[in-house]
């Protein structure tokens, strides 16, 4: 495994653009994952809750945010990954994962994480501390 060179704080990480959020994106994470809860998936049942519509998993985001530090970084490199949920991701919406070094310490960097929507939402905030050797 190769060191990363030249990281320090305010290094950012390539930016992960993906997709629209499809109701087949959701169904299939609802049977990858085992979360069938029936508000990311039924339109009448978001509806009897007050939304317009049905919306992501939010796990689905964090793995988005995992994909992100993971095509930086070896999986095995990670040393802590947490996250929160900041707001919901519409079925339809397009998310984009960053990242941003903020801090290093020694052979580690603390990686800022958010997951925003092309209308500027965020989504998603987190942290992962990652090996750089």
């Amino acid at each position: 495994m190769t060191a990363l060179t030249n990281v320090e704080v305010g290094t950012e990480l390539p930016p992960l653009v993906l997709e629209p959020i499809t109701r087949t994106t959701l169904a299939l994470f609802a049977g990858a994952s085992g979360d069938h809860n029936p508000i990311h998936i039924d339109l009448d049942v978001a509806r009897s809750a007050g939304l317009d519509d049905v919306f992501a998993h939010g796990m689905l985001s964090m793995a988005y945010l995992a994909r992100l530090v993971t095509n930086w970084v070896p999986q095995e490199r990670i040393r802590s990954l947490r996250t929160r949920f900041v707001a919901i991701t519409p079925v339809n919406a397009k998310p984009t994962c960053t990242g941003k070094v903020v801090a290093v310490d020694g052979d580690e960097a603390t990686v800022e994480l958010a997951v925003t929507l092309q209308d500027g939402t965020t989504t998603l905030t987190g942290e992962a501390v990652v090996a750089l050797v």
